[in-house]
């Protein structure tokens, strides 16, 4: 590895016509600036205020068994979310969704996670003024993950709470899918340290928030909560409240106490990396009866049976 030094100009470093990377990358295909590539040359430049502003949004999509599961609601939000940040993008609705499907199809995945990504780009005279920036396009597919690995969804997730506090929602939108995972991440080192597996930090009220890239859910008596304030309402989240609304189940978004999440007789997350995934320890807090709980896993069933309805989902033509 070249090492920068100080001295004459014989001494400078070679500055090389081309990046080599020796990272491992997992098979896939990605989309930007026109081009299909694979995903160990899907790169942005470091001016990119997409890499240092944070300032971009996103949208992730999964392909289960060849289909796409509600694509349409995934591209709703991720339009919104370019409105809202006043972002424009070249490609019509219709043409992102003929990128997504190309990306699944030439990777051969039939089961994918699938990412749609609108960074702010950058002013081609460098001024700091958003209004400026050429607004930048990026999708890719690569195998699908789970928050939640095979044993953790036989036995159920251990969660710790962490005294983290989510941005508050009058600063940055959680509507709006965002990369501003600090406060996330921190939740996380916080479980580690704790011996969990992941994790859940609070809102500014000192109520239960969410997770890194998933939401939560109690059950009590039959009933289920979930948080309503600061969160990123996600689709899997929506999911769940139809699928409730199918099954003749009770469920509501409102502030959750950290008390009543330790007291639930079931507790699962939610996350389109994943789907309906139990969690049967919190902190020290044994969730019920230690196992997997009964509606948690009639949802999840029924979640998981919604994937070949074509009401639900979209198949990916491989050609």
């Amino acid at each position: 590895m070249a090492i920068a030094t100080f001295g004459s100009q014989e001494d400078l470093p070679e500055v090389k016509s081309h990046h080599h990377d020796p990272r491992n990358y997992p098979h896939g295909v990605a989309f930007m600036d026109g081009q299909y590539l694979p995903m160990s040359e899907a790169k942005i430049s470091v001016l990119d205020w997409g890499f240092l502003h944070s300032d971009a949004t996103y949208d992730t999509v999964h392909v289960w068994e060849g289909r796409f599961f509600r694509l349409n609601l995934h591209l709703d939000r991720f339009f919104r979310g370019m409105e809202r940040l006043r972002m424009k993008l070249p490609y019509s609705r219709g043409e992102i969704e003929g990128i997504l499907t190309n990306c699944v199809a030439m990777s051969g995945h039939k089961s994918a996670y699938v990412e749609m990504i609108c960074t702010r780009g950058g002013s081609p005279t460098f001024s700091r003024d958003p209004r400026e920036a050429e607004n930048r396009f990026i999708a890719f597919a690569v195998p699908y993950g789970s928050v939640a690995n095979s044993d953790q969804l036989k036995r159920g997730l251990h969660v710790a709470v962490s005294e983290t506090v989510r941005i508050p929602p009058n600063s940055v939108d959680p509507t709006i899918k965002n990369y501003h995972w600090l406060d996330l991440v921190k939740g996380l080192f916080d479980a580690y340290d704790f011996g969990a597996e992941t994790a859940l930090i609070m809102d500014t009220n000192g109520n239960i928030a969410e997770g890194p890239g998933f939401n939560v859910f109690t059950v009590k008596r039959g009933q289920l909560k979930t948080p309503a304030f600061g969160v990123l309402p996600g689709i899997t989240r929506q999911t769940v409240f139809e699928l409730c609304e199918e099954s003749g189940l009770t469920v509501a978004a409102a502030d959750l106490a950290r008390d009543e999440l330790l007291q639930a007789d079931e507790v699962f997350i939610t996350s389109t990396a994943g789907g309906i995934m139990p969690v049967t320890r919190i902190d020290h807090t044994v969730i019920g009866d230690g196992k997997v709980g009964s509606v948690t896993s009639q949802l999840a069933n029924l979640y998981w049976q919604k994937h070949s309805d074509p009401a639900w989902s979209t198949a990916v033509n491989y050609r």
